[in-house]
């Protein structure tokens, strides 16, 4: 029996999301150790968890070997990016990030249906990419916020808490020093209530 398609988003109950992560790492890093021995292939594998949590593999040597190979065989496959990579001035600089500012203007222009015409390919990677950056960083700060006010709660309660037992602590201690014989009145004197006043 096939399964059925899994919808490729965000999982937002935090419980199957911790589970989905947990089953589908291990899968992963499975797939992995099957791949390096049938391909006698040398794969580095590093997963950082929602909570920062590192977990990597390496079928042969260790990660920093496997790192600083792959640095060598990026630099060798791409000189030119590495000539690129010398800093800016303040003038470059300026240029690059009104470069930026104007393309990120145009997409928002365009999302909310104010651009002339159609963007091209590389403007809609950019675009984009920017997407995903700002949803990335609204996700963290809103799981930061929630995150503090859950153990803002927490404080809240332990104080609470702490409060009803210091309370409940003097009600047991008054109650076992003043124990009080039930209030009974006297047949001789009935309490009457006549037009809203007392009267003996």
């Amino acid at each position: 029996m096939a399964r059925g398609k899994v919808q490729l988003r965000r999982i937002e109950n935090p419980v199957h999301r911790q589970v989905t992560f947990c089953k589908r790492r291990a899968g992963l890093l499975k797939k992995a150790k099957e791949l390096s021995v049938l391909c006698d292939a040398e794969i580095g594998l590093v997963i950082f968890s929602a909570q920062g949590k590192l977990y990597e593999l390496t079928t042969k040597g260790t990660m920093q070997g496997l790192i600083e190979r792959y640095m060598n065989y990026t630099r060798e496959a791409e000189p030119e990016a590495v000539t690129q990579a010398r800093p800016l001035d303040a003038k470059e600089e300026t240029n690059v990030l009104k470069q930026e500012i104007d393309k990120l203007q145009k997409g928002i222009r365009y999302l909310f249906g104010g651009g002339l015409g159609t963007m091209k390919m590389d403007e809609l990677h950019v675009l984009e990419k920017n997407l995903e950056t700002w949803i990335y960083h609204v996700r963290s700060m809103k799981m930061n916020i929630m995150l503090q006010e859950i153990q803002a709660l927490r404080d809240k309660e332990g104080t609470l808490k702490a409060a009803n037992k210091y309370l409940h602590d003097m009600v047991v201690e008054n109650t076992s020093v003043t124990n009080f014989d039930p209030f009974a009145t006297d047949p001789l004197y009935p309490l009457i209530i006549q037009d809203g006043g007392f009267q003996f």
